[in-house]
């Protein structure tokens, strides 16, 4: 079993609360417009991180990070990327690769709004953590946390951690 943590869209803001919410995570994903590597410093500081550049991201970032990240957890097939869209609205970069070869969950950033659900014609869940950051049109920061085991997505909590415009 494994516990990650997944954010997005922090741009550049990183919330102390992170640490508290993310603390007993083995592994933390940020689904991109990371803002900035101090980000990454402080959440490498909890745990792992594994990350995608979003269309935000400058050269330091993308020279670290994918554009998408394939991944095998607990026997769970997961693709990661920035803009990729949601089930039933696929973005045109993912939606053929979607359809041919799906992954069991299907992470994006992006859209800064929160959503997990399933896509049931082909079988995976898609989830998008909102925004962690205070850039954006969001009422609300936002986190997801949960675990996998032998391919099974168990345990999700989505975090709030308070309006877009207060720390």
């Amino acid at each position: 079993m494994i516990r990650i943590g997944l954010l997005s869209d922090t741009h550049g803001f990183f919330d102390p609360r992170i640490n508290e919410h993310f603390s007993e995570c083995d592994e933390i994903w940020h689904a991109g417009d990371i803002g900035n590597y101090e980000v990454i410093k402080m959440l490498s500081r909890i745990a792992p991180v594994t990350a995608v550049y979003g269309n935000i991201d400058g050269t330091d970032i993308r020279k670290r990070y994918p554009g998408h990240q394939r991944l095998i957890r607990e026997g769970l097939d997961i693709w990661m990327t920035h803009i990729g869209g949601y089930p039933g609205n696929y973005d045109y970069r993912v939606k053929s690769l979607i359809y041919s070869n799906p992954p069991g969950l299907f992470i994006t950033g992006h859209s800064h709004i929160l959503k997990v659900m399933p896509d049931k014609k082909n079988g995976f869940l898609h989830m998008n953590p909102g925004s962690a950051g205070r850039n954006g049109m969001h009422k609300f920061r936002t986190l997801i946390r949960f675990e996998v085991d032998h391919g099974k997505i168990d345990n999700v909590d989505v975090i709030e951690l308070g309006q877009r415009s207060r720390g």
